[in-house]
Order: structure tokens, then C-alpha cells, then sequence
């Protein structure tokens, strides 16, 4: 795949993303803090959720960004880990269920819509850090995973796993306001 053609890709996606996260800012605290049942995130437990991963990841690429020696290259070409991890990601019509690391776990934290806000700063990060990619190899740019630091991913991977991520949690989030609504 052309590297512009996913770079476009990934800044269209994530501003659908911004717009979605902007709307649930107008919503009361009580519907962002409802959930169908004990084990279930709420939508600000989905946001805190998908912070504590941008806490980790957007500095990871703006340094390794920062730091690129290798310039652009026209063709991105997903490595076979980091294109698994990257489709993993995706949600499906039967949802695929997935354990979370502890330490990115925020279930039952008192959480306010500040959550939201920081949600949409580092979206505005990505933006930048999408923007700047342009001038480096998404091949050779290899980012550390949250996972470990022995497994690495390529910048063009790594940015499509965490938007399909971001998307996961997303639809996680319309769902959780859909069942509400009808609750």
C-alpha cells in the first residue's frame, strides 16, 4: 500500500474518531457513567481505557518519529506481527472478546469527563504524529509495544493497531449508549 494513501486513511479515521469522542462530551455524567452490569466499562472507563494505552504509545512514536534517520518510502508494507496485532484489533460482527493488561484496566475508578478531554488532546497528537510521519519510513521506524520491549512494530503498523483499537472501543462506546437508551 502506498504510505500516503494509509497515512490519509488513518488522519480520516481518526478524525471521525475526534468528532465521535466531541459529541459524548455533551453528555450528562450519569449516562457516561452508566453501564449494563458490574464487570462492564462505562464510556468514561472506555476513554480512560483508551489513555492509558495513548499514554504509552504517542510518546513512544513522537520520539522514535523524532529520531528517524530512515526517510519516507512510497510503499508501507505491514510486517506479519504487527499486521496480526493490527486486524486483531478490529471489531467484528461477532465481537471477539479480549482480556485487558491489568495496568490498563480502569474499571470502578471515580472518573469525570475529564477523561474525554485528555481522550481528544492526544487525538490531536496522532493528528500531528500522522502529519510528521510523512517524512519517515513507516517500514523501518520500529516502535516498542506495550506488551514488551523485545517486540517491535513498525510505525505503520503500530499507528494502524492503535486506531483500530481506538475503533474498537468506539463502537463499545455506541453500544453502550444504544442499550441505554433502550433500557
Amino acid at each position: 500500500m502506498q504510505s500516503e494513501r494509509l497515512i490519509l486513511s488513518l488522519i480520516k479515521q481518526t478524525n471521525e474518531i475526534t468528532k465521535q469522542a466531541e459529541a459524548c462530551k455533551h453528555l450528562d455524567i450519569e449516562t457516561l457513567r452508566w453501564k449494563p452490569n458490574a464487570p462492564s466499562w462505562n464510556t468514561l472507563e472506555c476513554f480512560e481505557h483508551l489513555n492509558l494505552y495513548g499514554r504509552f504509545y504517542l510518546p513512544e512514536m513522537e520520539k522514535k518519529i523524532r529520531n528517524a534517520k530512515a526517510v519516507n518510502d512510497r510503499e508501507f508494507k505491514s510486517g506479519v506481527l504487527g499486521g496480526y496485532f493490527a486486524k486483531s484489533m478490529l471489531p467484528k460482527t461477532k465481537l471477539n472478546k479480549m482480556k485487558t493488561f491489568k495496568d490498563k484496566n480502569p474499571l470502578d475508578q471515580r472518573l469525570d469527563k475529564s477523561v474525554i478531554e485528555e481522550f481528544l488532546q492526544q487525538q490531536t497528537k496522532l493528528l500531528t504524529l500522522l502529519q510528521q510521519s510523512r517524512k519517515v519510513s513507516l517500514n523501518k521506524v520500529r516502535i516498542n509495544t506495550s506488551i514488551s520491549s523485545l517486540i517491535k512494530l513498525k510505525l505503520g503498523d503500530t499507528f494502524q493497531f492503535f486506531i483500530n483499537h481506538i475503533i474498537r472501543h468506539m463502537q463499545q462506546i455506541e453500544r453502550l449508549q444504544n442499550t441505554m437508551k433502550k433500557s
